[in-house]
């Protein structure tokens, strides 16, 4: 029996597919504007409160550790008040943190807003992914890709905000505040929209624990998505550390690698359920393997910052495909607790973060970013060996053949 949703009680809004889109659409990319935010502020905040570079590795840790955590009190939220309200809580609370990191006086206030983001972020994503396998469900086909591509644009938004405020001389809290006055906005535009019948989950209690060969089968998505994160982390958390001390930019354009990082996801998520449809996902995310193993030696070998920019964005057109199709393959694995699933795929996702973060953070921290660029070029082949357990989304003709 369905159980109906506190966000559907909430607002009582008719059913829309599209409505539904337009507001997960919208929190993908707030999400997106908040990590980047707090990952291109790294070098500022570092030099602000003149953190030694072991703690700037643990803190970022421990943004990824808190965000595991954040999962499961966002798979708990989820439950109890629904997904958009999840939504809500998760980017309020990100906007407390983005504020408190620019305005800490202090490295203890800069550690508690640092471990309050990771839960935000955390919480928040098991609220957006399980909100969008239930409205690619409505749909009847892949549109995960569009929605991790608004997660980009917001990302490269908040990079070169970031640049604008360092090249106009403000201090990172006021670039902070901006940043975080956007979420407010965006806040404010959150609203539920009920989905046909046919996409609308359950949410049901905490009794549909995941069965051994759940876990088995989710096991090559998550290892996929540990990779993806491993890269992921070294790229966004780092890059613009690596521009800074590595190869001698400036605070202005230290945050550029990761602003092309993001639109190079940008450019392949806008493609990706295009390129779904015409090749299948195993094709697509082998050639993307394929093209992060490259990009990452040659972002490992930049003589200078543009090349090293030009190889972050290459590094982001072949990941940006990966995550998407990870987790919406995954949500299919069992669609009436998309929830659960997610949130226990967030645990590889967290893994690579921690991985990737505090490996990179590491050597960088010995003066070998160089290295910590080209170690991960090696793990391509783990998605090459997990690439032919992805699936296209049945089609909604075929989804009301088996309801």
């Amino acid at each position: 029996m369905s159980v109906s949703t506190p966000d559907r009680a909430e607002t009582r809004r008719p059913a829309s597919k599209s409505g539904a889109r337009r507001v997960a659409t919208l929190a993908f990319a707030a999400q997106g504007l908040s990590v980047a935010a707090v990952y291109t502020t790294v070098p500022a905040v570092t030099e602000h409160l003149k953190l030694a570079p072991l703690l700037t590795t643990s803190l970022m840790v421990t943004v990824a550790l808190m965000a595991g955590a954040g999962s499961f009190l966002g798979l708990a939220a989820v439950r109890v008040a629904g997904p958009v309200a999840t939504m809500r809580g998760a980017l309020l609370t990100a906007v407390v943190a983005l504020t408190l990191i620019g305005s800490a006086p202090g490295k203890a206030t800069a550690i508690f807003a640092y471990v309050l983001f990771g839960i935000a972020v955390g919480a928040l994503d098991v609220g957006i992914n399980t909100r969008a396998a239930a409205i690619e469900r409505a749909y009847g086909r892949s549109i995960f890709g569009s929605f991790y591509t608004a997660w980009s644009l917001g990302g490269v938004v908040a990079a070169l905000l970031t640049a604008a405020a360092a090249r106009l001389g403000w201090s990172v809290a006021d670039g902070l505040a901006v940043q975080a006055g956007i979420l407010l906005i965006v806040i404010a535009c959150l609203r539920t929209h009920a989905l046909p019948s046919l996409g609308e989950p359950s949410y049901a209690p905490a009794n549909t624990p995941l069965g051994r060969r759940e876990w088995f089968r989710l096991l090559p998505f998550g290892l996929v998505l540990l990779v993806v994160y491993v890269v992921d982390s070294t790229v966004s958390a780092w890059s613009a550390v690596y521009l800074r001390q590595t190869l001698a930019a400036s605070l202005t354009v230290a945050p550029m690698a990761y602003a092309a990082y993001q639109a190079g996801t940008v450019v392949g998520r806008a493609g990706t359920d295009r390129l779904v449809q015409r090749f299948g996902a195993v094709s697509v995310v082998r050639t993307a393997a394929l093209l992060v193993a490259g990009a990452l030696a040659g972002m490992a070998a930049a003589p200078s910052w543009p090349f090293a920019v030009v190889a972050a964005g290459v590094v982001g057109l072949g990941a940006s495909v990966l995550v998407p199709l990870c987790l919406a393959s995954a949500a299919r694995l069992r669609p009436a607790a998309a929830e659960t699933v997610l949130a226990r795929l967030n645990l590889f996702n967290y893994a690579g973060v921690v991985t990737g973060g505090a490996a990179s953070g590491l050597l960088g921290s010995t003066g070998e970013f160089r290295l910590a660029y080209a170690a991960p070029a090696a793990l391509a082949v783990l998605v090459l060996a997990g690439a032919r357990h992805f699936t296209r989304p049945p089609s909604t003709a075929a989804q009301f053949t088996t309801a």
